[in-house]
């Protein structure tokens, strides 16, 4: 075999030299396809898909690292690997996007026409998708293009009309007048879960309303003075003895004159306010559901474009809701109607979209029926068949489902699946058909198609089975027999209802199963102060520019490192350092190994020393601690027990640990041990990057390709798997002795300022049980090495003799007389070490500096014991902090003690 030469990577890590290249390379190669055996159970997510005419923010970069993570790990287990993208064609804000563009050119979308209008739609469509499909490349997500779908193509748009239909035909689509929640700025009905509400400073108005028979007059208090204009009664509660006698009198309503009833109804709340409430049914969900109780009129008094209209008087018809409400305070101010106003704060409901008050608005829309639809998902998830990570949202989803109301799903706009429904001119029938049609069935008259589209939930409730090709009932794909149902759902707990509630009631009503199994909830990404990041605030993070700053791997594994399950995740731009550290640590790792294989050569079943068998052992089991995170959706547990297995006990430990076997003074290492160093050292190395990739893809497939001793995409093999022979505890139990020993000694070393440069002299006794002397004797250079001991000394002991040295070592005693001079004992389990600094530093001053250390440790104990004998802190103190000034006590005694036992050590002659 011909010898290796040294493989120079980059000298500084550099994701921009790769990161592109490489995704590249994974796409033309067809790495994002499901490859495996087709009998094999696929692992399949898909994504939520990102409003077309957006970018990615910092949600998106969250929501898609945790999905990429796990779609990468599930590939290498070698399942059919399947995470299919796509975007949704998000009606309201693409809309609003054309609508500005025109709006900059002097017209208004009826200016155009309807037909055009949707041209240009798709025009803003094309534009966006490709950034977002940019965006996606740059960080990282190896979704399968080749499936990709957009939620108004061909395909998806039949299977939204198949749906639509097949609901109205089982009679869980009807339309009717109903109270919406009208959004002026969009000129459309929004969904309640459409609406975000705010705490908005407001005022609370007090206003008579005089009995039609001049007796006096009711005192009554609301927040919407305008809105009185569309009153069609007062109401108070019917146990209510203040108001008994006047249930059923009427009252006159201010500026407009009209008498209206006073009615009894339970909704009343007797203790707020004077426990009188005016009734306007048509803009009050509320006021609504009194008003259909005591079959009272509904008068709206809004135009679609939020302006007063011909229900009101003269006066204020044609006013904004804003300038109304001036006008009529003015006028009951005038007319002595008016008698105060508080200021209060109260929830006002905003678009969230454009962010514009919400009016409760009386409109024709088309409405689905939920609750036979929202019993089935409820069962499906009390048989077991829907599992929540963490578990405490089937609660959120069960509340939900139980309290669940019909939903709204016309919008009036123009973009989106237009609603397949149309209205006979002549007979008066409404046709809903699953092809267009240009004349009535019934009588040959002429038709007119509901110029409405449907809400664009309404597409993507569907997404899960009409990406894999389901049309219809009778829809037999390829990808829909092999793919569906998926395996799991990854988003954010604010579309709880939006999305993953409603994909599970459509997939259980149109496929009959549940669209997946697991749903995992993740956070939501905050800033430093816990606010959530958004456009409106300044505050938010680009995923895009994080990546050109740190590279795409940092920013997934400093993701994946933070999300714990059940908690949002506060970050700022430094926060990315974590990840970014950690790849250089892997990329320098990894060249200092490849620089060093020059005239190696690789063998073959190469012979374990027991610091391989070690290594093996915590790489395995590594694996399994990870695989079974990544299982359970504990994103941080699994990038903390690879970070802590890569940089701790491969880099710190084993890389160090192999310089004895490749590095050893000319003539003193055979060429066959350095070969046999070497190569175990590239496989512990390949495996170890097979390991991380799932959390850094693309400095681990840079690396990976270099390496003499693999071949193919990293990203396609084998992750490491969990084998119990590899097991070997009595070999890290005997590791971890020599790691108690080390790290004590380099601890001294760094406390007493000793140089890097110094060596020690170190007397070690050490316990002849558990074969410990045996362990430290045959590992003697590797101690030495690492733990930069000059000249070390061997004693074993017996079990007495350790008794009495441990006692000495804790009293600061002499041990049995022949302790080395000036040396610092240190104990641990099965040893007991003595180490000479003052051969490397001076003996003065280190005294001095002990003596100052020891003086501050002693000042900040007296303060805290101060502080926990203090009553006022115990009572008042959250437990936690209590907690934590206990434990920072109980530290510094330790503390204390060992400087006095250091102290005491150096004194001795």
């Amino acid at each position: 075999m011909k010898a290796m030469k040294k493989i120079e990577l980059e000298k500084a890590y550099n994701p921009k030299n790769f990161e592109e290249r490489i995704y590249g390379q994974w796409k033309e190669a067809g790495c994002f396809q499901p490859r495996g055996e087709k009998d094999k159970k696929p692992y399949v997510m898909v994504i939520p898909p990102p409003n077309v005419t957006g970018v990615l923010h910092m949600g998106h970069g969250l929501d898609h690292t945790l999905q990429d993570i796990m779609i990468r790990f599930h590939r290498m287990k070698g399942e059919p690997a399947l995470w299919l993208p796509g975007t949704d064609h998000a009606g309201i804000a693409t809309q609003n996007v054309v609508e500005k563009r025109l709006k900059k050119q002097g017209k208004s979308r009826r200016d155009i026409g309807r037909e055009a209008f949707v041209e240009e739609s798709w025009k803003v469509k094309a534009e966006h998708h490709a950034v977002i499909s940019r965006q996606m490349a740059r960080i990282g997500d190896s979704v399968d293009w080749s499936r990709e779908r957009f939620t108004m193509d061909e395909g998806l748009s039949r299977a939204v009309r198949e749906v639509f239909v097949a609901l109205y035909e089982r009679d869980l689509l009807y339309k009717g007048n109903y109270l919406v929640n009208w959004c002026v700025g969009c000129g459309t009905a929004l969904a309640d879960d459409e609406v975000e509400h705010e705490d908005t400073s407001g005022a609370m108005y007090h206003l008579r309303y005089p009995y039609t028979d001049g007796s006096g007059f009711l005192e009554l208090a609301t927040t919407r003075p305008e809105t009185l204009l569309g009153d069609t009664a007062v109401a108070v509660h019917p146990e209510d003895g203040r108001y008994a006698a006047l249930v059923g009198k009427t009252v006159s309503l201010p500026l407009a004159g009209r008498a209206i009833p006073v009615v009894a109804d339970e909704y009343v709340d007797r203790a707020f306010g004077t426990g009188v409430v005016k009734i306007t049914p048509a803009h009050d969900p509320n006021d609504w559901e009194v008003g259909k109780r005591h079959g009272l009129p509904v008068i709206n008094i809004l135009t679609p474009d939020g302006r007063l209209n011909a229900e009101v008087p003269e006066k204020y018809r044609g006013l904004t809701v804003k300038e109304a409400r001036e006008a009529v305070l003015r006028d009951l101010k005038d007319q002595g109607f008016f008698i105060k106003e508080e200021a209060v704060t109260h929830a006002v409901g905003h678009c969230y979209r454009c962010h514009t008050v919400i009016e409760p608005f009386l409109s024709e829309q088309w409405f689905v029926r939920m609750k036979p639809l929202a019993d089935k998902a409820l069962a499906a998830w009390e048989r077991g068949e829907l599992v929540f990570h963490p578990k405490k949202w089937e609660n959120t989803y069960k509340h939900w489902l139980l309290n669940i109301k019909d939903w709204c799903i016309s919008r009036q706009l123009w973009w989106g699946h237009r609603i397949p429904a149309w209205y006979c001119q002549t007979c008066g029938e409404t046709i809903v058909s699953r092809e267009d049609i240009s004349v009535c069935p019934h009588c040959g008259g002429e038709i007119k198609q509901d110029p409405d589209v449907l809400d664009t939930w309404f597409s993507s409730w569907l997404w899960p089975f009409s990406t894999l090709g389901w049309e219809n009932a009778a829809c037999d794909t390829e990808d829909f027999r092999r793919f569906y149902p998926t395996s799991a759902l990854v988003t954010a707990y604010d579309i709880i209802f939006f999305w993953v509630s409603r994909m599970i009631m459509a997939g259980l009503e149109f496929t009959g199963k549940a669209p997946f199994r697991d749903i995992f909830i993740h956070g939501l990404v905050r800033d430093k102060q816990g606010r959530k990041m958004s456009k409106s605030m300044g505050n938010g993070l680009d995923p895009v520019e994080l990546v050109d700053e740190f590279g795409a791997d940092a920013v997934k594994f400093t993701l994946a490192f933070l999300c714990a399950q059940g908690h949002d995740l506060p970050l700022d731009r430094e926060t990315f350092r974590l990840g970014s550290k950690f790849a250089n640590k892997v990329w320098n790792a990894s060249r200092y190994i490849l620089m060093n294989l020059e005239d190696r050569n690789l063998v073959e079943n190469p012979a374990l020393l027991p610091i391989d068998t070690w290594i093996y052992s915590r790489l395995n089991n590594t694996a399994k601690t990870v695989s079974e995170a990544f299982l359970s959706y504990r994103y941080n547990d699994a990038a903390g027990a690879a970070y802590e297995y890569f940089w701790n006990d491969f880099c710190d430990w084993y890389v160090e640990a192999t310089k004895l076997s490749l590095h050893g003074a000319p003539g003193a290492i055979a060429d066959g041990e350095k070969d046999r160093a070497a190569t175990v050292l590239l496989d512990a190395l390949a495996e170890s990057l097979r390991l991380l990739h799932p959390f850094l893809p693309f400095v681990t497939e840079e690396i990976y390709g270099f390496l003499p001793n693999t071949s193919g995409f990293l990203i396609t093999a084998a992750y490491p798997e969990y084998d119990e022979k590899r097991n070997a505890p009595e070999t890290e139990a005997r590791f971890a002795f020599l790691q108690d020993i080390i790290r004590s000694i380099r601890t001294l070393r760094s406390e007493c300022a000793v140089p890097p440069e110094k060596k020690v002299a170190v007397l070690i006794k050490v316990a002849e049980r558990g074969g410990f002397e045996k362990t430290l004797s045959e590992n003697e250079g590797l101690v030495k090495s690492l733990a930069n001991i000059g000249e070390l000394a061997i004693e074993a002991v017996s079990e007495s003799s350790e008794a009495v040295a441990k006692a000495d070592a804790k009293a600061g005693a002499k041990s049995g007389g022949d302790r080395p001079r000036q040396a610092i004992g240190l104990a641990g389990t099965g040893f007991e070490a003595f180490v000479r600094i003052a051969d490397a530093v001076d003996r003065d001053f280190l005294k001095r500096k002990f003596s100052k250390e020891l003086d501050k440790d002693k000042r900040f104990i007296a303060s805290l014991q101060s502080k926990l004998s203090n009553g006022n802190f115990l009572q008042h103190a959250p437990p936690e902090l209590i907690a934590g000034e206990r434990q920072k006590l109980e530290e510094s005694v330790k503390r204390v003690d060992k400087i006095a036992s250091y102290i005491r050590d150096m004194e001795v002659q």
